[in-house]
């Protein structure tokens, strides 16, 4: 199945975060222009998803009418597919409910959403940190990839954007969302640049004022640079970037790490007790974002930022003609 791109002001995905996309922030990243997605994991029980689901229709029918001379995003789903994920058959049920127009897959085959997706006239993202993943993902008939690189927050990858892109357009010219420490328009001027037709952009919009990140989250991020991160398995089971301060904060040394837990993405399991409530992640995006600011400005901001590098690019006096 083909697609037109997405019709957007800028060609970035506020990636779906845990614990900190929800419906407002959604909502707000829709208005601006952008995709707005969240992870399906962050409403539970199911009825909550449910409400979270019907919320956001139901507030971007209502921008709709109000903006029609406006770009408004399309919203996006982020589902966890990984086996041990005993509430995905009811996910899946509120997905072709609701159908929202893209679905991205993570932790697991895209093939379980590809069927429900795809009935509805919706595209499958696959959430990928390697070529392996990605071929097979390209084969189970996934859309499109989301390519999680190295300098992603949450759980990461460790490939280079640049490489990783220009790998997979050895082998697939479908829809490329590129992600890992992106997080301003210069960043995704490169992307796109290198490939990509999207960008997964995450950590800039942790401190927005939309999301559901802590106080004291969002001013962390503001604080924080490159240097206070460290990527660890040992919080979740699967590798990812963590805030060594957060850490320090819940008494886990950055440089002593326990060893990784089992791998377990259950959405059906309750967030009381979870380790990770309280343990904060960011992606190295870090040193370049000073301020909490609504979405709308922040995205007014990656605007000016990509407008300008767009122009840079072609002031550049390359290539030269040869000479002969």
């Amino acid at each position: 199945m083909t697609h037109p791109r997405l019709p957007l002001r800028l060609p970035v995905f506020a990636a779906p975060m845990f614990m900190i996309s929800g419906p407002e922030m959604v909502l707000a990243a829709c208005r601006a222009g952008i995709v707005g997605a969240f992870p399906t994991p962050n409403a539970r029980p199911i009825e909550k998803l449910d409400e979270w689901m019907k919320t956001i229709t139901e507030g971007l029918a209502a921008a709709r009418d109000a903006q029609a001379a406006h770009t408004l995003g399309p919203w996006c789903a982020n589902l966890v597919t990984h086996s041990s994920n005993t509430r995905l058959t009811q996910d899946l049920e509120l997905i072709a409910r609701y159908q929202p127009p893209v679905v991205v897959t993570a932790l697991g085959s895209p093939k379980p959403a590809i069927e429900v997706v795809h009935r509805y006239g919706g595209r499958v993202f696959a959430d990928v940190i390697n070529l392996s993943l990605a071929q097979k993902a390209v084969k189970a008939g996934a859309d499109g990839l989301a390519c999680v690189s190295a300098g992603a927050g949450g759980h990461t990858g460790f490939l280079s954007p640049f490489a990783f892109a220009s790998a997979i357009r050895e082998f697939f010219d479908g829809e490329l969302i590129l992600g890992g420490g992106i997080s301003d328009g210069w960043g995704i001027a490169g992307a796109i640049a290198a490939g990509a037709d999207y960008v997964y952009m995450g950590t800039r919009f942790i401190p927005a004022a939309e999301s559901m990140a802590p106080q004291a989250y969002k001013q962390m991020v503001v604080d924080s640079h490159i240097d206070d991160l460290i990527v660890s398995a040992s919080i979740t089971g699967t590798a990812a970037s963590w805030l060594k301060p957060s850490l320090r904060l819940n008494g886990l040394d950055p440089d002593n790490m326990p060893d990784a837990p089992t791998r377990h993405y259950d959405s059906s399991t309750n967030f009381a007790g979870k380790k990770w409530l309280d343990v904060w992640a960011a992606g190295q995006g870090l040193g370049t974002i000073h301020h909490i600011d609504p979405l709308a400005r922040i995205v007014d901001q990656l605007a000016e930022e990509y407008t300008t590098a767009i122009k840079r690019l072609q002031a550049l006096p390359y290539p030269q003609r040869s000479f002969q």
